[in-house]
């Protein structure tokens, strides 16, 4: 089949895990409820066995269990899954049909445990399931196995940025034509003993364990784990099949800022010129973007750096502007993931959500940031993603028409 180039993309179904909420009801309410202070925040009370095998749950790592957990949400929300512990998925054609994912450091939570029974009980004892399990392309591979999806399964690893540029190359896979049926999003669990103590001794983990983005007295980040999923599809497909349309992803960018491996660029100057050629792709002009979706981690350098650059984008048109780290914490490479949950959820709604801990807004830092839950005309989206290593990515979303 000759390819239909430029097709417009189409987001039918979302899938979430977070310590906000697991599944997309508990984690809406959870963006307006205030969190327990605390720099770490681990899932609570999620079973993998809910959607696998006892065994299955057993080889597989917390953050390829997250990513199935999300995943069979979006595909049941998009109505093209049935089943649950042996899913069927219906799909036109399973060679069109991809995965894209992405992670910060893949099973980094299976390879520390294991490290440490070579260390105490010898080589011998060692899972022989550790480097499937630790391996950062396994949450894909995992997907595409449960799925039956034959297109392309692939890993993106843009640290925080991860999850956007996910979903952005699951975007352009059906604006070209490539697919017909995407799963994208990203799934991440890296809190273990010597990741935490690492982000520790940096002084990137908030020392009052208060997620507070653009506050004057924000402190670090508290650091999380988390799995969002979007079913894609190109959108004349899916209003061919009668899907509920969330959005469109009508733009995407992504930029490095080739300057330091975790400062952002003085004054953001890339994060500016990724938020300028989202916006540019999307066919839009700043003044159209009416709401922003910020990357807001609660430091002082780089909640500084997005703040300078959206006021430089954005003149006075002043778009409201959220963070839901407060809520979630930092989930690094599946934050940006999550957020795009959030923006589907917050169109749906048409409710802004609160940049959560926030009680003082830095006054150097001249944007608008709601406190409250916030009624709001759906309009085109921005959403910001920034990592380690100078990594930016921007995804513009839209309202069906």
């Amino acid at each position: 089949m000759k390819p239909v180039l430029n097709r417009r993309v189409a987001v039918t179904g979302i899938g979430v895990v977070s310590p906000a909420g697991i599944g997309v009801k508990e984690f809406w309410d959870g963006l307006s409820r205030p969190a327990a202070a605390a720099n770490v925040r681990r899932l609570s009370g999620f079973d993998p066995r809910r959607w696998m095998s006892h065994k299955v749950a057993r080889t597989a790592d917390l953050a390829t269990q997250m990513a199935v957990a999300a995943a069979d949400e979006a595909l049941a929300d998009a109505g093209l899954l049935t089943g649950e512990i042996e899913p069927t998925v219906t799909v036109l054609d399973a060679e069109r049909a991809a995965v894209s994912l992405g992670t910060g450091i893949g099973g980094v939570s299976t390879l520390e445990s294991q490290a440490a029974v070579l260390a105490a009980q010898g080589e011998r004892k060692v899972s022989p399931h550790t480097v499937p399990m630790t391996m950062p392309n396994a949450g894909a591979a995992a997907l595409s196995i449960r799925y039956g999806f034959q297109g392309s399964a692939s890993v993106i690893t843009t640290a925080c940025a991860a999850g956007t540029d996910a979903i952005a190359a699951g975007a352009r896979l059906i604006a070209s034509g490539a697919a017909d049926l995407v799963l994208a999003g990203g799934s991440d669990s890296s809190l273990t003993p010597v990741c935490v103590a690492g982000f520790t001794n940096m002084r990137a983990l908030s020392r009052s364990g208060i997620s507070r983005p653009f506050d004057v007295d924000r402190d670090g980040l508290a650091a999380s784990e988390a799995a969002g999923i979007l079913v894609l599809e190109p959108l004349e497909l899916a209003l061919g099949r009668g899907a509920s349309i969330y959005l469109t992803i009508d733009g995407t960018a992504s930029t490095a800022d080739a300057y330091h491996v975790t400062a952002p660029a003085p004054n953001g100057a890339g994060a500016e010129r990724c938020m300028r050629m989202a916006i540019e792709d999307a066919g839009y002009a700043p003044r159209d973007i009416t709401h922003i979706n910020a990357h807001g981690t609660s430091t002082a350098l780089n909640d500084a750096a997005e703040a300078h650059a959206i006021r430089r984008v954005f003149g006075a048109s002043r778009p409201l502007v959220t963070s839901i780290k407060g809520a979630t914490g930092h989930s690094f490479g599946s934050a940006g993931a999550v957020e795009a949950v959030a923006v589907a959820l917050t169109m749906a709604h048409e409710l802004i959500p609160p940049t959560l801990g926030l009680s003082t807004q830095d006054p150097a830092l001249d944007i608008d940031v709601p406190r409250e839950p916030t009624p709001w005309t759906p309009g085109p989206v921005l959403s910001n993603s920034f990592g380690f290593g100078g990594h930016n990515g921007s995804l513009v979303f839209s309202p069906v028409a």
